[in-house]
């Protein structure tokens, strides 16, 4: 039996079970509300509608009354977004991604660079760390730590 069988024969609660422990929230055919959505994709609703107003969900639909209708695509758009920034990516490149994501003509080429290059930056920010943690090791290595007024850690702080 296939994963979708399984999640039509649970009942609501398993499946909200399954979904608060990891599992995915399956979304039919029919629209849902923001918060189905959110719950669905991961995402808060807060982000889902910030998401939307920054163009990375394309025209959301809408009942008569002006609640927000979300698809299974728009869901399955939000997963790919948060997924994205659980790598660090930033919305720019998340804008860009998603749309690359949605031109079936695309190079991979570009989507690799984009990754190459978001790979460069976590390296570089990885270093600064690194070179931070060194610093500060150092400085504490030279704290005594106890009841006198000297303080080389707060010396290195105002020296700089």
């Amino acid at each position: 039996m296939s994963a979708p069988e399984r999640t039509q024969l649970q009942s609501p609660e398993t499946r909200r079970a399954e979904h608060s422990h990891g599992g995915p929230l399956q979304v039919g055919n029919a629209p849902v509300s923001i918060s189905k959505a959110a719950q669905a994709s991961g995402v808060s609703a807060k982000m889902v509608r910030h998401y939307e107003s920054l163009g990375l969900l394309g025209q959301v639909g809408r009942t008569d009354s002006g609640y927000r209708q979300y698809t299974s695509a728009d869901v399955h758009t939000l997963r790919f977004i948060k997924r994205a920034r659980t790598l660090g990516f930033s919305m720019a490149e998340i804008a860009e991604l998603v749309s690359l994501w949605r031109d079936r003509q695309r190079a991979s080429a570009h989507v690799k660079q984009i990754a190459q290059r978001h790979v460069a930056e976590l390296q570089a920010r990885i270093e600064a760390m690194q070179a931070m943690r060194r610093t500060l090791q150092s400085l504490l290595q030279h704290c005594h730590g106890d009841e006198r007024p000297d303080c080389p850690i707060l010396d290195d702080l105002a020296n700089h």
